[in-house]
């Protein structure tokens, strides 16, 4: 168990989503970076859908009531455990009264504290991610606050080397499969979706020009700023189902990213969709970031998708490699 020492808005449990409820208006909800939430959990040999904390606004700190193990991944919080850095996507132990401490990032939005056996709350049709609109999953349905105190469930059998240990960050293991920044943008890979036709020229300007996440922006959609785009002709569309990755336009001409929170159904034309491979590198931009969306193949989304798996599947086997290792040697 720890208490919640410090923290701030927006900080939530969340597991890798509910899915399957669209149909009756639920959102999926889950991890903005579901990648650095897998990752965490693998280093700690928790179930795949274990929920951790997903933590976007800083400083957050958290005392150990009990020890255990624990993993810090997604964005370099500068984390330190009584006041010794960690490096980041690094998983160590605790002792009963330590204290975590996670500080803002320097780039990167969201970092996921991950605990041995995963956060113990109680499940919502088969999530324990946490639906700020709707108010229910995680704890309370709400923001954790400071002096919340939360469980985990009991955790498998594992070893720690003193110190602990960590992996390559898939920017770095990865920086072959995904588009590299360029001039300060984020480049994002996107399908054509099924209105993109009807936006004639102003296609051509959605790919072309730079896209600015607008402070409007949240784990619902992320609103961008730029020079606006508009359909041929006026569109009365009935409302249709969206999820994660799907790129709107309303009237004004701004386009909308579906995120996490994503929005069941809308009746906007649609432009785009990002690829499911790209959502966790789009889950980690800040307010203020600039983007463009790069055209993609489902050739080229499938690969990017492999890559992944494959990151994956190698952190996998280091943590049992380490694991093993360290049983020999007991």
């Amino acid at each position: 168990m720890i208490e919640i020492v410090a923290t701030g808005p927006l900080n939530t449990v969340q597991d890798l989503g509910r899915p399957g409820y669209r149909n009756i208006g639920v959102t999926a909800s889950g991890a903005m970076d579901p990648l650095a939430l897998r990752i965490g959990n693998v280093l700690l040999g928790n179930a795949p859908g274990a929920a951790g904390i997903e933590v976007q606004t800083f400083p957050f700190q958290v005392r150990f009531s009990e020890g255990g193990a624990f993993a810090i991944t997604g964005a370099d919080c500068r984390a330190t455990l009584d006041g010794v850095p960690l490096p980041p996507w690094w998983t160590a132990g605790a002792a009963p009264g330590q204290m975590l401490e996670l500080f803002p990032p320097l780039k990167d939005a969201r970092a996921y504290l991950c605990l041995a056996g995963g956060v113990a709350v109680a499940p919502v049709m088969g999530s324990r991610s946490t639906s700020l609109r709707g108010g229910f999953g995680g704890l309370q349905g709400r923001v954790l606050a400071t002096g919340d105190h939360v469980a985990t469930d009991r955790a498998a059998d594992g070893f720690l080397p003193k110190g602990g240990f960590g992996v390559v960050p898939p920017a770095v293991a990865l920086k072959d499969a995904f588009p590299v920044a360029e001039g300060g943008a984020l480049l994002i890979r996107a399908l054509p979706a099924g209105e993109h036709d009807l936006f004639g020229a102003d296609a051509q300007r959605f790919w072309s020009q730079l896209w600015k996440i607008s402070a409007r922006s949240d784990r619902t959609g992320y609103r961008l700023s730029g020079d606006p785009i508009h359909p041929t002709e006026v569109m009365e569309m009935r409302s249709h189902g969206v999820v994660p990755g799907v790129i709107q336009v309303p009237p004004a001409g701004e386009p909308i990213v579906q995120m996490s929170d994503a929005n069941t159904a809308g009746g906007y034309p649609k432009i785009a969709g990002v690829i499911e491979a790209d959502l966790w590198r789009l889950g980690q931009a800040r307010i203020g970031s600039l983007l463009r969306f790069v055209p993609a193949t489902h050739a080229e989304a499938r690969a990017a998708e492999q890559a992944l798996a494959a990151y994956i599947a190698d952190v996998h086997k280091t943590a049992r490699l380490v694991r093993q290792a360290l049983a020999g040697m007991a």
